[in-house]
This record gives structure tokens, sequence and C-alpha cells, in this order.
């Protein structure tokens, strides 16, 4: 099974970075022989905003990157997404990620992860909407980061026990969605 890790901020300085790195390598220490865990930066994609003739769903895919993103989503069975909260809703890079495409996120579990002004509550709630309407499993599996501006002083993010249980739970629920 691999799980792609989305890192849904392309900002300088980010601290998505650092917890979809926190998120490898707590998923990599539950020793499941079976995951692969693959981060998916957003930043090195670069995707240009959706402009495309053809809405993404119908599967006419006529934007430069569009088929090579399709390609690359297609090989993920689950997806973690993790954005920050900008003005109680999410980045604007992982939304244009997820209109690229249609058929690609269909019938697959995702779990969310966020931080900011409301521990990032308000932007999972919007990232939900948009990936039920793309067919994506809700798999009921969020962290959200508590104390985001306190505690990104380090190279690392460091979680808190909070944090990794939650971590650890969403990664049960979407092992058990997978493997439905």
């Amino acid at each position: 099974m691999k799980i792609q890790v989305v890192i849904g901020s392309v900002r300088e300085g980010r601290t998505a970075i650092k917890v979809a790195r926190w998120i490898q390598k707590s998923i990599e220490s539950y020793d499941f022989s079976t995951v692969e865990v693959e981060l998916v930066d957003l930043k090195e994609w670069d995707l240009p905003i959706f402009a495309g003739a053809h809405p993404p769903l119908t599967g006419i895919y006529d934007q430069p990157k569009q088929q090579a993103w399709a390609d690359k989503v297609a090989q993920g069975d689950a997806f973690i997404f993790i954005s920050p909260e900008y003005n109680h809703g999410y980045s604007p890079a992982l939304k244009n990620a997820l209109d690229y495409l249609g058929k690609e996120w269909a019938g697959k579990p995702a779990a969310y992860v966020s931080y900011g002004g409301s521990n990032g509550s308000r932007s999972i709630d919007q990232i939900r909407q948009v990936a039920t309407q793309l067919g994506l499993v809700d798999s009921n599996a969020v962290v959200e980061i508590r104390d985001i501006f306190s505690r990104n002083q380090a190279e690392e993010f460091e979680a808190n026990t909070f944090d990794e249980r939650a971590l650890k739970a969403s990664f049960d629920k979407l092992v058990q969605y997978v493997s439905a």
C-alpha cells in the first residue's frame, strides 16, 4: 500500500514540510512491511493555476502537467493531505492540485492534517467538502496540530503526545479503508 503525503503549502519557510517529514518518519516507525510512504510536494510540482478547456472530471487532460500529475496521483492507494489554515480555509496550492484531476482521486481514502489559528479545523472542513465531491473516501482521520506558532521554532517539527496519538489513529483508519 502506498500512502502519499501531499504537502499543500508552497510558501518559503513553510511548516508543512516539517510536518510531512514527521508523518513519514512516524509511519515508517510503525513497522508495517506492506506500507510505503511517499512525500508529494506541491512546491516541486509547481502546478500552474488550472485553466483547462475541459473539466477534469471528463478525463480529458489538456494542461501541460496534468497527465503527469494524474499518473502520480494514480500511484497512491491513500492520501494524507497537509495544509495550513489560511483565512479559515486551506491553501490555494492544494485546492488547485485537487481540482486538476477527476477519476484519479475516486474511491481512495483520505486523511487530513492541518494547523493554524483554529488548529486547522476550518481548513479541514473545507478540504473534506471538496475531497468528497471528487470521490475520495473520508476515513474520518484528522490531525489538528495545536500551538503550531509556539512549537515551530526548531528545524524539525516536534510532535507532542496528542499529535502522535492522532497520527497513529489516522494511520490505522487509512489502513482499514485500504484493506477493506
